[in-house]
């Protein structure tokens, strides 16, 4: 099969205590495959990555975010994976984006995506979990983000994945 190309805008919408909201997917052709991943999705055609990653955030959690919330690209990735017998061939990239506590409580995540959960979770969860998380080590890259504060280290790209023959 050959992998549809896409190109996808991912934010890390992280709380005022500093916890990340992922979305919980799983292929339906794979008993029991399940991860966890952060919000975003595919850029459509005329879009760029901010815009995207706007409207991605708006139609997964409610929540309206202006651009300029959203920091430069932090990490960028390249995965091949399959999902629903479809194969994938996908670049990302990632920006963070910090809520208040109002908006974390007022998402309301309700896409066909992430139908199995979501949920909020703290930096140490996320480090020690044995759930499968994407992109690997997030906790740990997710860290060294939020300790650069103000001043988000240039971009890195976090490598090139084949999922389907490496899922841990």
């Amino acid at each position: 099969m050959t992998p549809t190309q896409r190109r996808t805008s991912r934010v890390l919408l992280v709380d005022d205590r500093d916890r990340l909201l992922l979305l919980c997917g799983r292929d339906p052709r794979r008993p029991g495959a399940r991860w966890w991943f952060t919000v975003g999705g595919a850029v459509e055609d005329g879009e760029d990555y901010v815009r995207a990653a706007v409207r991605e955030v708006e139609e997964e959690t409610a929540l309206t975010l202006a651009a300029h919330r959203l920091s430069p690209v932090v990490w960028t990735r390249r995965a091949l994976f399959s999902v629903d017998g479809h194969g994938f061939d996908q670049y990302e990239e990632y920006r963070l984006a910090r809520v208040t506590a109002d908006e974390a409580r007022g998402v309301q995540v309700a896409t066909e995506e992430a139908r199995y959960g979501h949920r909020w979770w703290p930096l140490d969860a996320l480090a020690t979990t044995e759930q499968t998380v994407r992109p690997k080590r997030l906790a740990w890259h997710l860290s060294a983000v939020l300790a650069a504060g103000e001043s988000p280290p240039a971009p890195l790209h976090l490598g090139d994945f084949d999922e389907d023959t490496d899922p841990d």
